[in-house]
């Protein structure tokens, strides 16, 4: 594992459009997908990493918290599947049915979303405004496996209420997420890591 930052995408980002598998419904997902939803949070994750691991049980309590019309929620894995087995899209899935996630998780089998996201780390999270724009990017919260702070999902939980007031100028501080690297295909690392 390589300890990774988030690489703290611009603000005001329009979100990248996309069309992957939802593991789980076996249906294809892209970004109009979420049009009713006021919201739109996008975190990359895996089914590995500790980081991940450490926050996975509350994931779904945003989807359970906020109303579907106020925040649209997608999962994807990036992650390179030939050296990392275990984040296959069968493993997805498993992960998925255990974690009870009411939200499509996806796989980026070519690493093109991850890349136009400039996703860096598991866990990532991004949330766009209703105009599709990048409202916050980073943490979700300020727990990590080894400080034993609560996982509350409070970085993420702000972030979504401001937005939904439509004042993203609001949120104070966005820190970074950090986590394990994304597993890159050899040869197909992004730009941003050059």
């Amino acid at each position: 594992m390589v300890l990774t930052s988030s690489t703290m995408l611009k603000l005001g980002t329009e979100a990248p459009d996309f069309l992957m598998m939802d593991t789980v419904a076996s249906k294809k997902v892209n970004l109009n997908t979420f049009k009713n939803s006021a919201l739109l949070l996008v975190m990359f994750i895996s089914v590995h990493c500790p980081y991940v691991k450490h926050i996975e049980k509350k994931l779904p309590l945003i989807r359970k918290d906020f109303n579907v019309n106020d925040v649209g929620v997608l999962a994807i894995s990036s992650n390179d599947i030939v050296d990392y087995p275990e984040d296959s899209p069968e493993k997805l899935k498993k992960m998925a049915q255990r974690l009870d996630l009411n939200f499509p998780l996806c796989y980026d089998e070519t690493q093109e979303v991850a890349k136009a996201y400039s996703a860096a780390c598991t866990p990532d999270f991004f949330i766009f405004d209703r105009h599709r724009k990048l409202g916050y990017r980073g943490q979700f919260d300020d727990s990590r496996p080894e400080n034993g702070l609560p996982v509350t999902g409070e970085s993420v939980r702000e972030a979504i209420q401001i937005l939904l007031k439509g004042d993203s100028s609001s949120i104070l501080e966005q820190k970074a997420s950090i986590g394990c690297n994304i597993k890159w295909k050899k040869g197909n690392e992004p730009h941003y890591f050059s």
